[in-house]
């Protein structure tokens, strides 16, 4: 478990997104989805903190994106509470096949624009919020409509910072009152944390030291790795 956190903590500090897909794949190789899940929650808290508080773009992030965080808290939120009660399967084959399709897309040169419109932010708000509440992972229609955006890197680290942060805070109330984080588990993914922060701040140097459209490579091919281990987990 110990390198699952270090590995997911450099691919977190390098894109800004992919903490909880990174660790999910490999925790639910040995430990069931749900148990994962509570795992996760100090660390997802603290480095998406770290990252927005760190950022040069607060101010921005929140004017700009608001509306598609409260979509994703509140939605996150509801989602959370009952996650011990229903089937995932097909809602994470089908966000696994979407990012599977956004990643090719980017990569062979294919670009979509999206503007600021209240529409687009509620609707991937709420996609984003009903995935994070069953898997924990909402970092995916998140980062697509950042793209679709075409913002900068450095705005791009501010942006899901502010968006990661604002679902980790629901998603650990829901799964408390869901009676899934307890104490002892708490006290667990609080060790989790310290071996994150050691391959966040690895992933942090690595990605001063790569250019825009090798980050923007990098965030796709992401997507396409996550959104294989998506369907795989759905069909199987």
């Amino acid at each position: 478990m110990m390198g699952t956190f270090f590995v997911s903590g450099i691919v977190k500090g390098f894109l800004g997104i992919g903490l909880p897909a990174a660790a999910m794949a490999l925790l639910t190789l040995v430990v069931s989805p749900t148990y994962a899940i509570s795992l996760l929650v100090v660390p997802i808290l603290f480095t998406n903190l770290s990252q927005f508080t760190r950022s040069k773009h607060r101010a921005e992030s929140f004017k700009s994106y608001w509306i598609l965080g409260a979509a994703i808290l509140v939605s996150i939120f509801i989602t959370s509470l009952f996650i011990a009660s229903y089937p995932t399967a097909l809602l994470t084959i089908s966000i696994g096949v979407a990012m599977i399709i956004v990643a090719l897309n980017g990569l062979i040169g294919f670009k979509f624009n999206i503007g600021p419109g209240i529409g687009w932010q509620l609707g991937f708000g709420i996609v984003s919020g009903v995935l994070g509440g069953v898997s924990s992972i909402w970092s995916p229609p998140v980062a697509m409509y950042l793209i679709a955006r075409g913002i900068d890197k450095e705005r791009f680290i501010s942006a899901t910072g502010f968006l990661f942060l604002v679902g980790a805070l629901p998603l650990a109330l829901g799964l408390y009152f869901g009676g899934i984080l307890t104490p002892q588990i708490l006290l667990q993914s609080g060790f989790g944390l310290v071996i994150v922060l050691f391959g966040f701040r690895i992933g942090e140097i690595l990605r001063g030291r790569v250019t825009q459209a090798w980050f923007e490579k990098a965030v796709l091919i992401a997507f396409f790795f996550m959104g294989v281990r998506l369907v795989a987990v759905g069909v199987f």
